[in-house]
């Protein structure tokens, strides 16, 4: 698979990784034999890269990773924090965030983090000069190897790359989510900053599986939080209405090249555009962790294609999101 640097880390990645939220909570059971099918799938696909946080299943996801990098320790982890404690700029200390990585350390079995996100804080987090010094000085401690953000806007995003420390941000991006192509990506490849592409299907919608009938588990954040009740609207859909980004997918799914799979369609969509550098779908099987590494090996989608994906961005898409994020 091709690896890409991952901006200031100077560390390659696959430009398909793992998202691994799954494996902790809010998509319904994954069982640890699953857990660890999935992760052993993805690596024998060419995966190299994993995304996780502290506050997935509170450390599940973080331990479960921990355990299966005691045989597979080339593999880049990249897990976040700052989403146990109350979301207060307060909060983000460097008290704080030694005890926080200390916790991650721990549970992923690791001397050194090899990149630590700030979790979708608060924005004025992003502003503050003590927090990315606290940054810097966990860097210096050797706690953690780089560190990058993880944001809901991009403004959030502008913000963090023009700050010289910031090895890479995180943010939503998929064909329901064109806003970071106007100044985000650019921005962060003029910088040198690596681009992680998270929720690439949509929650799900790009796969062209659901209708509009589709009932998710009362523990899928796909149910409990599809107005924001539980956090931000945009982790969820993309913030796209369900019914509206139904109709929307059906469309999408009639972009597929044959023998391309609407979600791998999403995915190779993603990896095409300039600045990104891994894309990190989850999978709550072994067969989904395989569809989404095959994504990489794809041929590039045409012109043609791109230019239907953005039309109908515009079209379906574009007055329920972009202004929000």
């Amino acid at each position: 698979m091709e690896q890409r640097v991952l901006g200031r880390t100077g560390r390659a990645v696959s430009v398909v990784g793992l998202g691994t939220w799954q494996l902790g909570a809010d998509w319904g059971e994954v069982g640890e034999a699953e857990a660890f099918a999935v992760l052993e799938a993805a690596v024998s696909a060419g995966v190299t890269f994993f995304d996780t946080a502290d506050v997935y299943g509170d450390g599940r996801s973080e331990q479960i990773i921990g355990r299966f990098l005691r045989d597979h320790p080339d593999v880049f982890v990249a897990t976040k924090m700052g989403r146990r404690a109350p979301l207060d700029p307060g909060e983000y200390t460097l008290e704080n965030f030694r005890a926080w990585t200390d916790r991650s350390r721990a549970n992923l079995g690791v001397e050194v983090l090899d990149l630590v996100q700030l979790h979708c804080p608060p924005a004025a987090v992003y502003s503050s000069d003590a927090v990315f010094d606290a940054l810097d000085t966990l860097v210096a401690e050797e706690r953690i190897a780089a560190y990058g953000v993880s944001v809901e806007t991009c403004a959030e995003a502008l913000t963090a790359i023009a700050r010289p420390g910031t090895a890479s941000v995180q943010i939503i991006l998929n064909p329901f989510r064109l806003k970071p192509l106007d100044r985000v990506l650019p921005a962060a490849a003029e910088a040198g900053v690596g681009i992680i592409a998270r929720v690439p299907l949509a929650s799900g919608l790009l796969s062209g599986r659901y209708t509009k009938e589709t009932v998710f588990a009362t523990d899928d954040h796909r149910t409990f939080n599809r107005h924001g009740e539980a956090f931000d609207q945009g982790e969820t859909f993309s913030g796209v209405d369900f019914a509206t980004g139904v109709e929307a997918a059906a469309e999408f799914s009639s972009l597929a090249p044959a023998g391309v799979t609407p979600a791998q369609t999403a995915l190779r969509w993603i990896i095409q555009q300039p600045g990104v550098t891994s894309v990190i779908p989850g999978a709550r099987s072994a067969e989904q962790a395989r569809a989404n590494a095959a994504a990489a090996g794809a041929e590039a989608l045409p012109e043609p294609t791109l230019e239907a994906v953005r039309e109908l961005y515009d079209r379906r898409i574009r007055a329920q999101v972009h202004e929000r994020w």
